[in-house]
């Protein structure tokens, strides 16, 4: 047990760790309060007390001298920290805070900590992906979704088709939006998998099964929620697909994911169980057993006032960097891009408020290009002064899944001297044809991954993250052969590209 020292230290240890890690840790709440996906984020932290509080007695008896490995397991948490901290990335910080909570726990109860890890961990299901992992994600769990759903009603034998994740069933048409992927099921089930997996005292594969179980249900339930709709939106008109009932299908299909979790459960236990009680399978102990098996040993502050010590130093880190000011250079409004480009003549497009809020971004360029032929090329930059914290330019590779685009082919090519993404997409008929690529920095990158490095190494060594992203799409006429639409952006970007250097 710890003595009155020992608690005391262990206290300012937690205290030192929340306030050095208060913004990573404020920026979850807010994407707790946000997002619907991680709403469940609010109970984890509570969830956890309470099996550390249900487990105290295992905990008590099992501590013993404090481990110096725990001490490494926070030096390697305070450096991916500081990592996170110069780059901007919320979701290290959050990690990392985990990490602390786990180093602490190995230099205050020492090998007790095998019953602490499981509710320490459990708080990683709380710690919100990045935006650009959640919109890839949200983007496949939309298609999946969809196909499935389709399949689904087709058993109805109502005639329907599928464009990208819009349903159409001829009267009406269903989008299966970001709302309907399914991560605001996947998530919370995943932690009520986790949950019920670490009570559930049996083989290791049967508690795998139960926590890797949630993502297949998920998926299918969600499914079978989009197929329902579409099959009730065809009897009872689009009524069926709005308001109330939506969100209140939204929570039976939840309450059947979680009826299906259990059922799992009791089917393993008929299968495999040898004739044990249900509190054995439980993990229901006696705390008069575990009494008298506790042990007597000496105790040591030594690792955890080490740890307090490399806590005050990474908050005086964060301190003086806070106080050092991102260079963020002057940038010149995009309204001042000339509309007309040679033989392009240009009209400015707007984009609601809420898709720029949504963005993110510091200024974009939205303009329309006809030139003498009456041909079309739309042009998209999207300008950011700072990506410290989560924001950055969305790929559209994640994005053109969304209204029913589907895409055909993807290439890294050469064009006009640098490399960009080269996409066709398609929907139904139609064609279009889409060039993009990462620029600042004097730098033009046509990979998402590497010039997320190259911003994490010039946050450090030049302290700027500013950035675009630049896109060009043209539509592929019908019976027009790709390589004349190949021409006509190739065209286009020589034009405009030694203009566009004036504004990045």
């Amino acid at each position: 047990m710890l003595s009155l020292k020992q608690t005391g230290f262990l206290f300012i240890a937690l205290f030192l760790a929340i306030l050095t890690y208060w913004t990573g840790l404020s920026e979850a709440v807010l994407r707790w309060g946000s997002q619907e996906e991680y709403s469940h984020g609010f109970l984890l932290p509570f969830v956890s007390i309470y099996i550390l509080w249900e487990k105290q007695a295992q905990i008590k008896a099992a501590m013993g001298p404090p481990l110096w490995s725990g001490f490494f397991l926070l030096v390697i948490a305070i450096i991916v920290f500081i990592v996170g901290e110069i780059s901007g990335l919320f979701i290290l910080i959050q990690y990392s805070f985990v990490l602390v909570l786990l180093g602490l726990s190995m230099v205050s109860v020492g090998k007790a900590t095998k019953y602490t890890a499981a509710p320490i961990l459990l708080l990683l299901f709380a710690i919100p992906l990045p935006y650009v992992i959640e919109v890839l994600l949200t983007a496949k769990l939309q298609l999946i979704s969809s196909w499935l759903g389709v399949e689904f009603i087709r058993l109805f034998q109502i005639p329907v088709y599928l464009e990208g994740n819009v349903i159409d069933l001829g009267v009406y048409k269903l989008q299966v939006v970001e709302a309907c992927s399914g991560l605001r099921y996947l998530f919370p089930l995943m932690s009520l998998g986790f949950i019920a997996a670490y009570f559930y005292q049996t083989a290791f594969w049967k508690r795998a099964v139960v926590f890797l179980a949630t993502i297949p249900i998920t998926i299918l339930m969600n499914s079978f929620r989009i197929g329902a709709i579409g099959v009730m939106v065809d009897n009872w008109g689009i009524s069926m697909a709005e308001g109330f009932l939506h969100d209140f299908e939204g929570w039976i299909i939840f309450m059947a994911c979680s009826a299906l979790l259990v059922l799992l459960i009791w089917v393993l236990e008929k299968i495999t169980n040898n004739g044990k009680s249900l509190a054995t399978t439980f993990g229901v102990v006696d705390v008069k057993d575990i009494r008298a098996n506790r042990t007597v040993y000496q105790t040591s502050s030594k690792p955890l006032l080490a740890g307090i010590i490399i806590l005050m130093g990474a908050w005086a880190f964060t301190h003086l960097l806070d106080k050092r000011e991102e260079i963020i250079p002057e940038h010149v409004s995009f309204v001042n891009f000339p509309l007309k480009i040679d033989d392009w003549r240009g009209k400015h497009e707007r984009l609601d408020q809420q898709v720029i809020d949504k963005l993110g971004m510091t200024d974009y360029l939205l303009v329309n290009y006809v030139n003498n032929e009456q041909q079309l090329v739309n042009f998209y930059v999207a300008y950011y002064e700072t990506q410290r914290k989560g924001v950055s330019p969305h790929s559209p590779r994640v994005c053109i899944p969304g209204g029913g685009w589907e895409i055909a082919d993807l290439q890294r090519i050469t064009a006009d001297g640098h490399p960009v993404n080269r996409v066709v997409i398609k929907k139904g008929e139609q064609r279009q044809l889409v060039y993009y690529w990462f620029q600042g920095h004097g730098r033009i990158i046509a990979n998402e991954y590497i010039n997320k490095w190259f911003l994490f190494v010039d946050s450090i060594i030049k302290n700027r993250t500013d950035g675009a992203l630049v896109r060009v799409v043209t539509t592929v006429l019908p019976h027009e052969n790709i390589e004349i639409a190949d021409k006509r952006i190739l065209g286009f970007m020589s034009k405009a590209e030694p203009e566009l250097e004036d504004y990045i």
